[in-house]
């Protein structure tokens, strides 16, 4: 809870930093050239003050248009296109196209970036902030409250993209705080911190761990290395299959000591002494990377995280989130624990609903969300009430998909770094990287 005086001192903070003082009238000045008379006084002119644009407030809370007021955002890291698409760099057409599209306010990249911008800022004070004895409620509201105000969030317009993910040690997805969850962040935790932000539709995706101790520094490390690798390989014509084995290849070739022993999740089929105390990272095989959409966070198209025949291919103009899991239990996660991501489903099929209290709750979701994921606190936060059986019941009629926390052995420890990138005519953009990751 932040105290009276601290929100005082928050809301001045606010205020922009370097705003000059009303200057003040100067004194008269005489001109003493030979033969000026008493008439000839002239007077210096006030200063007009010179406007300070806003900056940012810690933790941030001023909205990104009153800091980028020109409506022009940070381009993301640019990464030329390799091979047989080297040429699109210093294409004429391509840059033509780009042009175009920067003119169009429906396809503008401004958008992506502002969201990006929302992203990293608020991302950046919450790596500060996060800290063992926090509830995870705290963690999320810290989180989702800078993203609000940063995005300025006006209803589908612009706003958060999905539930904050906030999965702990051995579950490595989906799971986000529902109402009176009492989990408190502990030091030994490895921490996901999945953030979602979108504008006029287009989200941004990105993920990051945080631990307090260093026993799992190398998996964190094999993780992000592995999700830098698949930013790398990707491109305009790469087939999903190739960039799987390439995440893997780099994931696995770490390995992670534990306290000089064998760890729990690990299923061994040999036998080995007790000094054994390593052992490799494993990439997560049924969890993937994908394709974004229009106020669609899974656009239709995979990146597994395991060396696969997919042959289709990127394409020019595609948003893609390139996510990677890594492991010390089995590789594999499954559905466990209560649900808090729901979706609508996009072609849902029409079907009647014989709750009443199901057609009510469908008409909220789809004013307050539309296809965007939400979560049950969202549905709080918007006036919802004793909700679950209705949840249930478009869940059931195959309106509503539930996404269960996903999990891999018990003891075991999960890492995730993720980035959206853009595939442009000219260049691949990675929208969402930082100073941090």
């Amino acid at each position: 809870m932040i105290s009276k005086d601290e929100k005082q001192v928050e809301q001045k903070s606010i205020v922009p930093q370097n705003h000059e003082e009303d200057d003040v009238e100067e004194d008269d000045v005489v001109d003493d050239t030979p033969g000026a008379g008493e008439e000839t006084k002239k007077k210096k002119k006030k200063k007009k003050p010179k406007k300070k644009k806003a900056q940012q407030s810690d933790p941030p809370r001023v909205g990104l248009s009153k800091i980028f007021t020109n409506g022009v955002y940070p381009e993301g890291e640019i990464q030329p296109y390799k091979d047989d698409n080297a040429w699109r760099t210093t294409s004429e057409e391509k840059r033509y196209d780009e042009r175009m599209a920067m003119e169009d306010p429906e396809i503008t990249y401004q958008s992506i970036r502002r969201a990006a911008e929302v992203h990293r800022q608020v991302r950046q004070s919450a790596r500060k902030h996060i800290r063992p004895g926090m509830t995870m409620t705290e963690v999320a509201n810290f989180i989702e409250d800078g993203s609000r105000a940063l995005v300025e969030e006006n209803g589908l317009e612009s706003g958060i993209g999905f539930p904050t993910g906030l999965s702990l040690n051995h579950c490595a997805a989906h799971y986000t705080p529902n109402a009176g969850d009492t989990n408190v962040l502990q030091s030994g935790d490895v921490l996901k911190v999945d953030v979602g932000v979108h504008v006029k539709g287009r989200i941004v995706d990105s993920a990051f761990t945080l631990n307090f101790e260093p026993t799992y520094d190398k998996l964190i490390e094999a993780v992000r290395a592995a999700t830098d690798t698949g930013v790398r390989e990707s491109g305009i014509d790469v087939r999903l299959g190739e960039i799987g084995g390439a995440i893997q290849e780099t994931m696995e070739s770490y390995e992670v000591e534990v306290n000089g022993k064998i760890y729990p999740g690990i299923q061994l089929l040999f036998s080995v002494s007790d000094s054994f105390d390593t052992f490799p990272v494993k990439s997560i095989e049924n969890l993937s990377g994908h394709s974004i959409g229009l106020y669609q966070i899974h656009g239709g198209k995979s990146v597994q995280l395991v060396k696969n025949d997919d042959q289709t291919k990127m394409e020019e103009g595609e948003y893609f989130a390139i996510e990677t899991f890594g492991s010390t239990g089995r590789g594999r996660v499954v559905e466990s624990g209560e649900c808090s991501h729901y979706a609508k489903i996009i072609d849902a099929p029409r079907v009647p609903l014989r709750l009443t209290s199901a057609k009510s709750l469908l008409k909220s979701i789809s004013s307050n969300f539309g296809t965007l994921p939400f979560c049950r606190r969202y549905l709080d936060r918007v006036g919802e009430t004793k909700y679950l059986l209705a949840l249930n019941h478009l869940v059931q009629q195959g309106i509503v998909q539930d996404y269960p926390p996903l999990c891999d052995a018990k003891g075991s420890m999960t890492a995730q770094f993720e980035h959206t990138i853009f595939l442009r005519p000219t260049v691949k953009e990675v929208i969402s990287r930082g100073d941090d990751y």
